[in-house]
């Protein structure tokens, strides 16, 4: 006879998995009337917990659990591995989770690490205000926001200066002249995608040049909508000498459009992306690109939450690091 499970139990009393896993842990966050369900279907179905995986769980956990929005983006490559670096060598190891910027394979995830009773929690959320963050909070499992910060969380975070570091790049074309320059970024409902656009916008302002929204495309933080927003600016606005593109998968998309309306860089339109990667310098021309600290946002995040694993009631912490502006042949002077 094949033994039932806590998926079986959650089946018939009609909740999750993880409500199931706080009614067997005894948790004080369960409603009497779920409480009372899960266990007649425990009885019903005559469960019987792994009481071996409770008593491990009983003791301090040694996962962390990590949380990322891409994970085919090159980007959280090298964030992941500064984190794993840092728990590697504080014996825990690593859980990751890839939500893709879908909310609701965010919220199932971070049950799950919920339900594990993860030593702690690292998220780059797909929302800039997420209240799934207080139920791990809660549970007293600390969390850090690593890329982004979360609006109405009292929580550790670590992030980028991306408004200035937008600004650098358009100041740049600035200088060499441009005075009509496109913007393909990202959705503003993420704080990078709005600090990005913010900076863009200061440096025109700072220079007398208006913010046209004909200029401005948002796109989806993915390569095809790089090129597909970019196509969209480059034929509706034909004069723009200039392009600056708000992520490395839609630089790439980006540079994809540009040459397929036969335009050669920078002769006829210059560009800069934000985040620098290892093909960046490859290209021809090399790309002008603002580099990110990616490696020390992933060793900061997750030093920041073993200290609030030993110590839950010290002061929250802001880290903001330093984006760098690499100039490179992608950026040169417009036509006269």
């Amino acid at each position: 006879m094949v033994s039932a499970t806590s998926q079986d139990v959650a089946k018939k009393a009609g909740v999750s998995v993880a409500t199931v896993s706080r009614v067997l842990n005894d948790s004080p966050h369960v409603r009497p009337t779920v409480k009372r369900k899960v266990l007649r279907a425990v009885k019903a179905l005559n469960f019987q917990p792994n009481r071996t995986a409770q008593r491990l769980r009983a003791k301090q956990s040694k996962v962390l659990g990590l949380i990322i929005s891409d994970i085919q983006n090159p980007f959280f490559t090298s964030v992941v591995r500064g984190i794993e670096d840092v728990a590697y060598h504080n014996g825990y190891s690593l859980v990751l989770c890839n939500s893709d910027e879908d909310i609701e394979k965010e919220k199932l995830y971070i049950n799950i690490m919920r339900a594990e009773a993860v030593a702690g929690v690292i998220i780059a959320s797909t929302l800039e205000s997420n209240p799934l963050v207080s139920d791990l909070r809660q549970h007293d499992i600390p969390v850090v926001a690593v890329d982004r910060r979360i609006k109405n969380q009292k929580i550790d975070s670590v992030f980028v200066a991306n408004a200035r570091g937008a600004y650098a790049a358009v100041s740049h074309l600035i200088e060499l002249g441009h005075r009509k320059i496109g913007f393909v970024g990202l959705p503003w409902t993420c704080v990078p995608g709005k600090e990005r656009f913010d900076g863009y916008q200061q440096a025109l302002r700072e220079n007398s040049l208006p913010v046209a929204r004909s200029l401005v495309r948002i796109g989806d933080a993915k390569q095809p909508s790089g090129r597909a927003r970019t196509l969209e600016l480059l034929q509706s606005q034909p004069s723009i000498t200039a392009l600056f593109v708000a992520n490395n998968l839609m630089t790439l998309g980006a540079l994809d459009a540009i040459h397929e309306c036969g335009l050669k860089i920078p002769d006829d339109i210059s560009i800069v992306g934000f985040d620098d990667m290892p093909w960046a310098s490859l290209l021809q021309p090399p790309l002008t690109a603002v580099a990110q600290p990616t490696y020390e946002l992933g060793h900061k995040s997750a030093e920041l939450l073993l200290e609030r694993v030993k110590n839950p009631g010290a002061r929250m912490e802001q880290v903001q690091l330093d984006t760098t502006l690499i100039v490179r042949g992608s950026t040169g002077k417009p036509r006269a």
